[in-house]
């Protein structure tokens, strides 16, 4: 179902609470992955790992797309509606999926070819642990937002909240597999299926026809 027509019959001032709840949830993400970023990338360097630094590197798409909804809902509390910005923060949402699965495409074929493992840190590994609670409760909430007041562009960035919260947990799985059963494949295997999704999201963002699933 098109999203496009729910929340019309919501007043101003029905309209501006739930903004600002979008905008909440938003610092709240932005926040959080700040935090995850720093963690990772501290544990890819003090481990080695690239697979660590690619986990940090994922935080920051997910704050750069976090950031576009909070540029459009200030807007909006500002000046109301406006159908061209929520047609362009779409396009730049489309764009943080493209990168996103870009950057998930390239990490799973060079660890297949490579055969490299994230390397155990503690502290990354309770980060992503953590992270697994966090994100899918915060995506959860953001879904409710965007369905109450029908905006396609914080149901864009749910999915790609949920997307991000999926790699945490693939990157734990494949920690996981491998140490149990020498299954160093399947996280890669398993983070190509995110990438296709991560397109397939993109895709429906950009033609601004994003859909409640």
């Amino acid at each position: 179902m098109n999203i496009s027509g729910i929340g019309e019959e919501l007043g101003r001032a029905d309209r501006d609470r739930l903004r600002k709840r979008g905008l909440w949830l938003e610092y709240l993400t932005i926040s959080w992955n700040v935090v995850e970023a720093g963690v990772a990338i501290g544990a890819g360097l003090v481990t080695s790992s690239v697979a660590w630094i690619g986990f940090g590197f994922d935080s920051t798409i997910e704050v750069a797309a976090a950031a576009i909804v909070v540029w459009q809902f200030r807007a909006e509390l500002r000046g109301g509606i406006d159908e061209e910005r929520e047609r362009r923060a779409l396009r730049w949402i489309a764009l943080t999926f493209f990168l996103l699965a870009g950057y998930v495409t390239f990490e799973a074929v060079r660890t297949l070819v490579t055969r490299e493992v994230p390397q155990g840190s503690t502290v990354g590994i309770v980060l992503a642990a953590v992270s697994l609670v966090v994100m899918p409760a915060l995506a959860w909430l953001k879904r409710k937002t965007a369905l109450e007041m029908g905006s396609a562009t914080l149901l864009a960035d749910s999915a790609e909240t949920f997307l991000c919260a999926w790699l945490s947990a693939i990157l734990l799985g494949g920690l996981v597999l491998n140490s149990t059963l020498g299954w160093w494949w399947a996280d890669p295997v398993a983070a190509l299926g995110i990438a296709y999704l991560a397109v397939r999201e993109g895709a429906e963002a950009w033609r601004g026809d994003h859909h409640d699933h």
